[in-house]
């Protein structure tokens, strides 16, 4: 019987003996890559993330299930994900949640798809803004 902790204990060796090939290779399908997504943004919510969690700390997070239908009903977000497929996953136009007001959290009415590249550009510039 595996406890909780064994099986992620495997899981690391397992995944550090064959350089995540299985996990990369997973994150490229919808699905896989969706689920990264929403743990990314969860992380940097709950505070794993430390770099940013200034930027995060105190704000509100959909369900996963919400995320999950809010992406897949998103015709936007199967234009860029097809997109980004076709053109060899590019970083530059890999789809990415944008919170559309930075002092809202990750909430359907506060989120829209753009590709990594321009989510980039608008926090440069946000920053920038913040500055003068």
């Amino acid at each position: 019987m595996w406890t909780k902790e064994k099986k992620l204990e495997w899981q690391r060796k397992h995944r550090k003996a064959n350089a995540n090939v299985e996990t990369l290779r997973y994150e490229k399908t919808p699905k896989g890559f969706l689920m990264r997504k929403y743990r990314n943004m969860q992380s940097r919510v709950k505070g794993i993330q430390k770099s940013k969690y200034h930027l995060y700390k105190n704000l509100s997070i959909l369900s996963r299930d919400d995320f999950y239908r809010w992406a897949n009903r998103s015709m936007i977000f199967w234009k860029l994900f097809y997109e980004w497929k076709k053109k060899d996953y590019d970083r530059r136009l890999c789809p990415s949640v944008d919170r559309i007001d930075s002092k809202k959290g990750y909430e359907i009415e506060n989120m829209e798809w753009v590709t990594h590249s321009e989510n980039s550009s608008r926090g440069a510039i946000n920053q920038h803004k913040m500055k003068i």
